[in-house]
């Protein structure tokens, strides 16, 4: 096949090569091609010209608009710290109330107390703080000591059952280990505790051993979690007529919290979050309690 021989369709030469009876055109490069190459190498020319660019062993062109990222960079954070300490300053002075008015303010609790949760709390309390076998839920209206913010950023301080010398300190006694309670005691005093949070479980049980289980409770329990079974926030009692149980509701669950007794413990933070870090996670906790179900 000669080379110079024309399509007769298109009227371009072809290359010679043939397929299968298919033969290949010399189909000249599309002009637009050859435009968008050419802009681009004019933007490049010309951005080597504005910009920074070339290095030049220890130094660089620094182009006609003289633009440095670092400067930029250092202006950004510069006016990003001076930002965080007017916020900061106004988290610190105003009170709760103050600054949960504030949507704008709340919205920077939001944002940095979500941070702060989940590098210090989430380990135990759960990422979405829900809580899990021993660790309590925290977006529930169950607070042991207390749910008010004042309350929380006190507990976050000085811990549960903790080093601190302020620590709050709670304990749930042994009456079985011990030797305080019989087994028959413990038996009919879980069962009407569980009656208190579960009427079903109530009339599943004979009368006369939720009699004897109030007796006992009555007895032994309502020093501290009241005659109601209400819970003490001043002790760390927790509700008993509510739904939300720290070690589980479940009859086995309650009787090993009866029989062997509970201590939980929670570290201090007074010497590991500022006062304004453990201000913005007690105001982060209550929104979040606010916010959920």
């Amino acid at each position: 096949m000669a080379v110079e021989e024309r399509d007769p369709v298109s009227g371009y030469l072809t290359t010679g090569h043939e397929w299968n009876g298919i033969k290949e055109l010399n189909t000249p490069v599309p002009r637009v091609v050859y435009f968008f190459l050419w802009a681009t190498f004019l933007y490049s020319v010309v951005y080597w010209i504005l910009m920074p660019a070339w290095p030049l062993g220890v130094t660089y062109t620094k182009g006609l608009l003289g633009s440095d990222q670092r400067n930029i960079v250092a202006v950004q954070l510069k006016d990003a710290t001076a930002e965080r300490a007017r916020w900061s300053k106004l988290i610190e002075t105003e009170s709760f109330e103050a600054i949960q008015a504030d949507k704008r303010l709340m919205t920077i609790v939001r944002q940095t107390g979500a941070t702060l949760f989940g590098d210090n709390c989430a380990a135990c309390h759960g990422r979405t703080a829900e809580g899990g076998s021993g660790f309590p839920t925290l977006v529930s209206q169950a607070f042991l000591w207390g749910g008010t913010p004042d309350a929380i950023a006190e507990t976050i301080r000085v811990g549960i059952n903790s080093p601190h010398k302020d620590t709050r300190t709670s304990q749930m006694p042994a009456f079985g280990r011990d030797g305080m309670l019989k087994r028959e005691q413990i038996d009919d005093v879980v069962d009407y505790v569980r009656s208190l949070s579960n009427p079903a479980v109530g009339k599943a049980i004979a009368p006369a051993k939720l009699a004897s289980g109030k007796a006992v409770f009555t007895d032994n329990c309502v020093a501290c979690h009241g005659e109601n079974a209400t819970g003490n926030i001043e002790l760390g009692a927790p509700n008993l007529r509510d739904n939300f149980s720290i070690y589980g509701g479940d009859a086995q669950s309650v009787f090993t919290t009866v029989w062997g007794g509970r201590q939980g413990h929670m570290p201090s933070w007074d010497s590991r979050l500022s006062a304004l870090d453990r201000k913005i996670l007690a105001l982060y906790l209550v929104n979040l309690r606010a916010a959920g179900p």
